[in-house]
């Protein structure tokens, strides 16, 4: 706004900014991505605020949690490339456990538009939004360790997976409930 960006172009950049976290962290510089993803959340936070005091749009609620998405998975990448045989398997526990998290919180948005449902937990979002055990602030916490803590990463992966498949759990409990005819 004050420097002519409107909220998607916030959101492109947070992404970007978000994305200097994988060589970062794949070159053995974890503390350093902490940066990165600092300056992701924060462009995350922003873009919202901006999209509010102008106009939400449709391309500005896709935009986001697509990017977010794609956002969470490079850091487990990230340190997959770091220690290929250390972390590869709880990177890609974790990248599954975010899909479930993902599709499940996606489908149930989807549903919940097609059958007029509004969230009253959430009003501000540009669509239905599920909650969970597992959200952005607890992912990024957790990036936040593994960065601090690399040689925790496959501990603290498989960990946040677990909770990761009980937020995909009960999202699939609460899909049951609200879309049983």
């Amino acid at each position: 706004m004050a420097l002519g960006l409107r909220a998607d172009q916030v959101t492109w950049v947070g992404f970007v900014l978000g994305l200097t976290a994988i060589p970062l962290i794949a070159l053995g510089h974890p503390q350093w991505a902490i940066l990165s993803i600092a300056l992701n959340r924060l462009a995350d936070g922003l873009d919202g605020v901006m999209a509010r005091l102008t106009r939400p749009t449709d391309l500005g609620a896709f935009l986001d949690s697509s990017l977010d998405f794609l956002f969470y998975a490079a850091i487990p990448l990230a340190f997959a490339l770091a220690d290929p045989t250390r972390n590869a398997l709880p990177a890609a526990l974790l990248m599954y456990s975010f899909i479930g998290t993902a599709c499940t919180f996606l489908a149930f948005a989807v549903l919940a538009a097609k059958r007029g449902l509004a969230s009253t937990a959430y009003p501000g979002k540009g669509f239905y939004y599920l909650g969970g055990l597992t959200e952005s602030t607890e992912t990024i916490a957790v990036f936040v360790l593994m960065c601090l803590m690399p040689e925790w990463f496959a501990v603290l992966a498989y960990g946040f997976a677990g909770l990761c498949a009980l937020t995909t759990a009960t999202r699939i409990a609460a899909g049951i409930r609200a879309f049983k005819d």
